[in-house]
């Protein structure tokens, strides 16, 4: 991503990883619509309260994969193989250590989680199990996206996406036979969830021993560094407690909901699956920014790195204002794909947030952008102030704007943590592009 036109190198890398952000929202979108359609409104409700601990858990590993993936991108950039290596090989152990404790640490600990969240009585007994078996997994969605995101820093964006299609299919078939052929109920889904993940796991290492070279890493490789290490820590933790911070500000958000019952939380989980979908795109970019920031940096390209920044936010706020459109204007139909019961009171109720939020959708496109571009700058520590923001600005609404407003106000969280956020986000990193490219300059005098 180091030559070619900006514009051109963006759009084509970003093309395959939105095709498999689709795909991997489609594992929970299948979940919720055949869990909704042929177990009821409540099994819905438990399945969909678990998004805000998925997002919280599955964030923490996709911010530490990504932030190890920056090294390796940079590494890459700067066209030096042996150091790749070593950063691969001692971000396997780190992960391996992580999927350990994690896994642990949630099965001992799930059921004082979801009393904490208020989950109500009636649906406390699938959502205990659904999100248990998802963390005996977490192993194969640890590794998962450690290669994903090994290939995509090289530039390869097209393989992973190839795998979750495969893998996609595979869960759709099994989400049937396991929900409806053996009446497996929520467990089933989250078997499904599993299997075909790790389908996708065994296909990521096979194509990746086999096809790079630079990655078929040696006993040398594995030899304990512990600036790497440092290194490794100090991008992966920043961006793994930015998702987790946003993700507890989701599970403040969803704990209010809790206690307003079954019909609201799965009004809301239907929503929220939708507008993941529709704000793929823009997601997909971000994702694209982090590689091309993290390559061209390496490579000392600066003056690149601000031309693919500005073109990717373009992009970007294009995209989101399609997606309020498609969302304004086909909301309903969409929620109705969702259910077979209550269908007019939960349609109703979704659309209440999609018309709170859907005019903001250019400041949640921007922080995607800038975010993921300070990352690929080696900036791990601002995208992490812009969690605390995100957790600020709900707690903020949630305590002193739901208490008068009810689910309307709830609703307000999202946008305001939004435009804050975005706000922080983009000053900073024109100052932080400014001191890197003047140090670029100096160095070269």
């Amino acid at each position: 991503m180091t030559e070619g036109r900006p514009i051109r190198q963006i759009v084509l890398f970003a093309i395959p990883v939105l095709l498999g952000n689709l795909f991997q929202q489609l594992y929970n979108v299948v979940d919720s619509i055949i869990v909704g359609r042929y177990i009821g409104v409540d099994a819905l409700a438990a399945v969909g309260s678990t998004g805000a601990l998925i997002f919280l858990v599955f964030g923490w590993i996709i911010g530490m994969t990504n932030g190890f993936s920056i090294m390796i991108a940079q590494s890459y950039g700067a066209g030096d193989f042996k150091r790749l290596r070593q950063f691969a090989a001692l971000s396997f152990v780190l992960c391996a250590v992580m999927a350990v404790v994690m896994t642990i640490g949630l099965l001992w600990a799930n059921g004082f989680i979801l009393r904490l969240m208020q989950t109500p009585e009636e649906v406390f007994k699938d959502t205990y199990n659904y999100i248990g078996i998802m963390y005996a997994g977490l192993a194969i969605t640890v590794f998962y996206n450690m290669y994903a995101g090994m290939l995509r820093a090289i530039g390869d964006s097209r393989t992973p996406l190839y795998f979750l299609a495969i893998a996609s299919v595979l869960h759709i078939i099994l989400d049937i036979v396991f929900i409806n052929v053996f009446s497996m109920g929520v467990e089933g889904a989250a078997y499904a969830t599993i299997v075909s993940e790790f389908v996708s796991l065994i296909l990521c290492v096979w194509y990746t021993t086999k096809k790079y070279e630079i990655f078929r890493m040696g006993k040398e490789d594995f030899a304990i560094d512990v600036s790497r290490i440092w290194k490794l820590l100090t991008m992966g933790v920043p961006m793994a407690l930015q998702f987790s911070v946003t993700a507890i500000g989701t599970m403040i958000v969803q704990a209010a909901l809790n206690g307003m019952g079954p019909l609201i939380m799965a009004s809301y989980s239907v929503a929220g699956k939708i507008q993941s979908l529709v704000s793929q795109p823009y997601v997909a970019l971000g994702a694209t920014m982090a590689t091309y920031v993290g390559q061209n940096r390496g490579a000392g390209k600066i003056a690149r790195v601000r031309d693919g920044v500005k073109q990717g936010t373009i992009l970007a706020v294009s995209f989101s204002i399609l997606s309020a459109a498609i969302i304004f204007f086909f909301g309903d139909v969409l929620i109705k794909g969702f259910i077979s019961e209550d269908v007019q009171n939960v349609t109703k109720t979704a659309m209440i947030y999609f018309r709170t939020v859907l005019w903001f959708y250019p400041f949640l496109s921007m922080i995607f952008i800038y975010r993921n571009s300070l990352q690929g700058l080696g900036d791990g520590l601002m995208p992490m102030i812009g969690g605390l923001l995100e957790l600020a600005a709900r707690v903020v609404v949630i305590y002193f704007v739901a208490d008068r407003l009810g689910y309307q106000g709830i609703c307000m969280a999202d946008p305001f943590a939004w435009i804050l956020v975005s706000v922080a986000l983009i000053p900073v990193y024109y100052k932080r592009i400014a001191t890197i490219q003047d140090y670029v300059l100096h160095s070269h005098r």
